[in-house]
């Protein structure tokens, strides 16, 4: 029975996905991206290329999918620190990774079997076309932003969900912890200490945004504080400020700055801008006055589930450290221990939205490794290759 999961067609998966919000590859800028991505109220946009469409057909090819985090990671290279308002004109293809992979267009036909090989491969969302909808353009939203209305697509998270809501299948594998599973990954290429400059973790957002996870922050004997997620990054805040933010502050002090929900404190706001000045980095603090803050906007959700966390959550909580002289944590990692279960981790992981859980030490909340939903996903194709 377990097997008919798999052979079952990924656009049985697609019923009530919204279509696909895309920008056109050959005419949007990198800054054109930003102001869609921040009207949008979506973590990603697809970019969709006409010129690269499939033989026979009108649909524009998936070029890619871009994330404010990527945007970020863009102005602060090296080559656009010092000209950030030259980097926001370059075309948006500028912030794609080349030959990566993580965007697989596929037929509605395709199998979840097919789909869980792909994403073994790498591939983080797959475009499908939307045949219920019948149209044959792409409609322009009111924003400026198309919307691909004969395509949706699909996550990891929609994969682990599908598994989810058929576990008993698989038992007894879903009730074995991670660690017996192999399912605990080695962190050490997504740490940064928390004294270390922030923009070290460039390579590292890229790593995160590649694997879907985010950047441990640490202490000097490896306990956890806290993460810088592309998803924190990419929250409601005066973008060229973080990106200013990254140019000067410690790692540490940068993790308070995001995560001060609409408020940073003050001390930070001038500890960045008297980095920029002692940089030389002047047209970036002009951005970062110039540009309407964007503060009011962000959300406080992320701190709601505290009360209702459960008790084992509550008791892997970590200890309240103070990592920075100005800054306060608003909200916690997500965090498991190497004996949570497979599905405890999968319902802790959907609850609140994430795609990827740190595994810590239960003891003195020590930094062991991560897991991700594509860790998990792979426990199921191996369990039902056997079958097939």
């Amino acid at each position: 029975m377990a097997v008919s999961l798999v052979l079952n067609e990924v656009s049985d998966l697609c019923i009530g996905k919204p279509p696909l919000r895309s920008l056109p590859l050959s005419a949007a800028t990198v800054s054109d991206a930003l102001l869609a991505l921040k009207r949008g109220g979506e973590p990603y946009l697809a970019v969709l290329d006409s010129d690269q469409a499939p033989p026979g057909k009108k649909a524009a090819a998936v070029a890619g999918k871009i994330c404010v985090a990527d945007i970020l990671c863009f102005l602060c290279s090296s080559d656009n620190l010092a000209s950030p308002a030259a980097a926001l004109e370059r075309p948006v293809a500028a912030l794609l990774p080349k030959g990566a992979g993580l965007v697989r267009l596929v037929e509605p036909q395709f199998s979840v079997l097919e789909a869980l090989d792909l994403i073994d491969d790498g591939a983080q969302n797959l475009v499908i076309p939307i045949r219920s909808l019948g149209r044959k353009k792409l409609d322009q939203g009111g924003d400026g932003v198309a919307t691909a209305a004969k395509f949706c697509w699909l996550t990891h998270e929609d994969f682990v969900r599908y598994f989810l809501n058929s576990i008993a299948l698989f038992c007894p594998i879903p009730t074995l912890s991670i660690d017996d599973l192999g399912l605990v990954q080695s962190a050490d290429a997504l740490t940064i200490r928390h004294d270390e400059p922030s923009l070290s973790l460039l390579p590292l957002v890229r790593r995160a945004l590649t694997e879907q996870a985010a950047v441990a922050v640490v202490t000097d004997d490896g306990q956890l504080l806290g993460d810088i997620s592309p998803c924190a990054l990419s929250a409601g805040y005066n973008t060229v400020a973080v990106a200013a933010g990254i140019a000067t502050l410690k790692a540490g002090d940068l993790m308070a700055f995001i995560d001060h929900y609409g408020s940073p404190p003050e001390s930070l706001v001038h500890a960045i801008k008297a980095g920029l000045k002692e940089k030389g980095l002047q047209e970036m603090l002009h951005l970062m006055e110039d540009e309407p803050s964007s503060f009011s906007n962000s959300s406080s959700s992320a701190s709601s589930s505290d009360d209702e966390s459960s008790e084992e959550e509550k008791r892997l909580r970590r200890p309240s450290k103070s990592f920075s002289s100005t800054g306060r944590r608003s909200s916690e990692p997500e965090v498991c221990h190497p004996g949570s279960s497979l599905v405890a981790v999968m319902v802790q992981a959907l609850v609140h939205r994430v795609s990827y859980l740190w595994v810590v030490d239960e003891e003195d909340y020590g930094l062991i490794g991560i897991v991700t939903f594509a860790d998990m996903l792979c426990v199921f194709r191996e369990q039902l290759q056997p079958s097939l």
